[in-house]
């Protein structure tokens, strides 16, 4: 039996109900720690940095929560929702539930740009190790798009270009790191490769959030078309998308959102594998649901990924990036299997 899709009125109440559970889930992860902070003094310290109450706390346990923890919730809940709007929106244009951020190379582009930056030096201390991933992947997704466009500009080609990229870049890393790096320098690049949430900083925080809401934007502004382009490229160039555009458009956005996350924290996978196929099988396939809710619970999922990998082992951090893959392969081998039964008609 086929379940009816949420009305827009309910999936209004998913993202209210999802977003004050962001909201409790920042500040209950900011509490967890060494030091004893509880969910009315991280209140209180945020309405005092609004200059909206007197402050509470001394500077140091002011400082923990305003420079430290609160960053860096943020930053996490503004990937998680990065992330996983990429995996959809990557799922519907290429037609493969298998598809993610990184599909386009655009992490490998990152790691590459990265080491250039910290193991070679590249840009003289001038370019930060921020900007030297952007463009690290910003190069890797041009060349991904120029590679698809010589091949044939199928999606097909699309997703085999950026398998190739990856695979240039990620070798690149690698030699790299090996001949160039000591054992200290490749340990620190290591561990931001992995994913790392632990530099975070409030430009940062502004920075991808302002990617964010410009690429969901345009992601939700073709909400429709991605509807169409599920049903396969001849289907919506018949119904009058405009094939070509659109998916540059959004092959764009997604890029940029991905290369602004993973310059600012590493490579976290899953999140755009998984998210999506989660979220579809409570909202339907339709966009303008899928689009809101997905960015919703990854943002959610992502804070409490975060919280564990810094609390886990304490004081040992584990990289994100290693949680995330740890929780998704079981979550997809799940839902790999649930997608991939038989249907049995109604009343068999």
């Amino acid at each position: 039996m086929r379940r009816t899709p949420p009305t827009g009125p309910q999936v209004a109440w998913f993202c209210v109900l999802g977003l004050a559970l962001l909201v409790v889930s920042i500040a209950v992860a900011i509490t967890i720690g060494p030091a004893g902070i509880g969910v009315g003094e991280v209140y209180s310290t945020v309405l005092a940095h609004l200059g909206l109450a007197d402050p509470v706390l001394g500077p140091l346990r002011d400082g923990i929560v305003w420079h430290l923890r609160l960053p860096r919730a943020l930053l996490a809940a503004v990937c998680g929702a990065g992330l996983a709007v990429c995996g959809v929106v990557m799922q519907s244009l290429l037609r493969n539930p298998l598809a993610e951020p990184f599909v386009l190379g655009v992490s490998s582009g990152a790691s590459t740009g990265a080491v250039l930056i910290v193991v070679l030096g590249v840009g003289g201390g001038v370019i930060s190790l921020s900007a030297g991933a952007f463009a690290g992947a910003a190069v890797s997704f041009a060349a991904v798009l120029l590679l698809s466009r010589i091949v044939g500009g199928s999606t097909d080609r699309v997703v085999l270009s950026g398998v190739a990229a990856m695979q240039l870049f990620s070798a690149l890393t690698s030699f790299i790191v090996l001949t160039a790096a000591d054992a200290e320098t490749t340990r620190g690049v290591l561990f931001w490769l992995l994913g790392s949430f632990a530099s975070a900083s409030w430009t940062e925080v502004a920075v991808c959030a302002a990617v964010l809401a410009v690429s969901l934007a345009v992601c939700f502004g073709h909400a429709r078309a991605l509807d169409v382009f599920a049903l396969g490229q001849d289907t919506a160039a018949a119904l009058g998308v405009a094939v070509g555009r659109i998916r540059i458009v959004l092959l764009c956005a997604t890029a940029l959102l991905a290369a602004a996350l993973v310059s600012s924290v590493g490579a976290v996978g899953f999140v755009g594998l998984v998210l999506p196929h989660a979220v579809r099988a409570l909202t339907g396939p339709g966009h303008s649901r899928l689009l809101p809710v997905t960015a919703v619970a990854g943002a959610v999922f992502l804070v409490w990924v975060d919280t564990l990998a810094r609390t886990a082992l304490d004081p040992q951090e584990v990289p994100v990036g290693v949680v995330t893959s740890i929780i998704g392969v079981p979550a997809f081998v799940v839902i790999l299997y649930r997608t991939s039964r038989p249907r049995v008609p109604a009343g068999q």
